[in-house]
């Protein structure tokens, strides 16, 4: 507390009143300082403490002499407390309350609460170090100072000139940078339309080629046309039906489930006659190449295979799982395939039983969950996980 004088409470010429706190009682160190509660103010330049009831009784203290300060937290019957740890006194203080104090830390306890916000603009001007700021002088100098003035004038000018030349320099640069970016965009689009004229002039080619080898098929083998259509599908340059060229709606829909279907016929053969709608999505958006397909339209085009009377139908197990799978393939062969494999084995899992048939361990437990379902199969569910066992009740 001896680091505070007397003050009258007016601020100085260049200070600031920052914030003001009702309800704040000052401690000298540990002990309750000999002043009731009363206002404290935070400038630029000091900290200040007012007594409420006698408004002459006010006293100050320079941020300067502040090291540093932490909060203290409210306990049962204590008021919160910012701790203000300071340097000491200086030997040609103004009188204050305190001549001499034992402790180099003071406390300010907030009793109306408030202390939240006042440490953090004490933070700020702490940060911020404003009563280190010469004040400008706004008087005008006289005489010989005159010439000076008006030196100080010119070189302002110029200095302004300057400024605004730095300013118009950095708005052409950003101007062309944007300018740049632009012209890029623009390239990417070119050359996105030069590909997609590249690959319409492939997918005419492949058409040609396709007739070539229909017209000559008793040159060319099955074995070698089987396998130049897989480039062609591997290549991604098939023929497919999009949006542009089929419109939209159902119409579309019809003519995709027609593509889909002389597509995805040939696949299913060789994987047991079922696929996952997965499989398939990534199939044919494979062979589509730049045409993606989405997974809506795929699911509304595999809708109509059936109204379309296509080999192909679009199956939804118990599970929520959907396949593709030919109409030929009959769940009665599901069920004894599944049933002949866990018998011969014993038990099975879905991914023991993938492997024997070489499909997906999706598929694979569809297919036995679809036996036990019929009551062909039962199962053991541990921690060493899903086992399918011959129900034998």
């Amino acid at each position: 507390m001896d680091r505070f004088s007397w003050s009258n409470g007016l601020l100085e010429i260049n200070e600031t009143l920052v914030i003001q706190q009702r309800g704040v009682r000052l401690y000298d160190g540990d002990d309750k300082a000999k002043m009731d509660v009363g206002a404290v103010l935070l400038s630029t330049h000091r900290l200040i403490w007012r007594d409420v009831k006698n408004q002459e009784c006010c006293i100050s203290m320079p941020l300067s002499l502040i090291i540093f300060f932490e909060e203290q937290a409210a306990g049962i019957g204590k008021s919160a407390k910012i701790v203000i740890h300071l340097h000491p006194a200086a030997a040609n203080k103004e009188p204050g309350p305190y001549q001499n104090s034992k402790y180099s830390y003071i406390k300010l306890s907030f009793k109306e609460h408030g202390q939240i916000e006042f440490y953090r603009r004490l933070t700020e001007e702490m940060t911020r170090r404003r009563w280190e700021e010469k004040p400008v002088s706004q008087t005008s100098p006289v005489g010989p100072q005159a010439g000076r003035t008006r030196a100080v004038g010119i070189v302002g000018i110029e200095r302004k000139i300057e400024e605004r030349r730095k300013e118009t320099d950095k708005n052409i640069s950003e101007a062309f940078e944007d300018l740049s970016k632009l012209m890029e965009k623009v390239s990417l689009v070119f050359t996105k339309w030069c590909f997609n004229q590249q690959a319409k002039e492939m997918v005419e080619v492949s058409r040609s080629i396709a007739n070539k080898i229909k017209d000559k098929q008793g040159d060319i083998s099955e074995d070698e046309t089987i396998r130049f259509k897989s480039y062609l599908l591997s290549m991604g340059i098939a023929n497919p039906v999009t949006r542009e060229t089929h419109g939209s709606g159902t119409h579309y829909h019809l003519q995709l489930a027609k593509q889909l279907g002389d597509m995805l016929q040939a696949p299913l053969e060789e994987r047991g006659g079922m696929m996952s709608l997965t499989e398939v999505y990534c199939l044919v958006n494979r062979a589509r190449g730049m045409e993606l397909l989405s997974p809506e339209d795929l699911v509304n085009a595999c809708k109509m295979f059936e109204s379309l009377k296509l080999p192909l139908r679009l199956r939804v197990f118990d599970s929520g799982v959907m396949v593709v799978q030919l109409q030929s393939h009959s769940e009665e062969e599901m069920i004894a395939s599944a049933l002949d494999s866990v018998t011969d084995k014993g038990s099975l899992t879905a991914e023991e039983f993938a492997k024997l048939l070489g499909l997906s361990v999706l598929l694979s437990k569809e297919r036995l969950l679809l036996a036990e379902k019929m009551g062909h199969l039962c199962r053991d569910d541990s921690v060493e996980g899903l086992r399918f066992y011959p129900n034998l009740f």
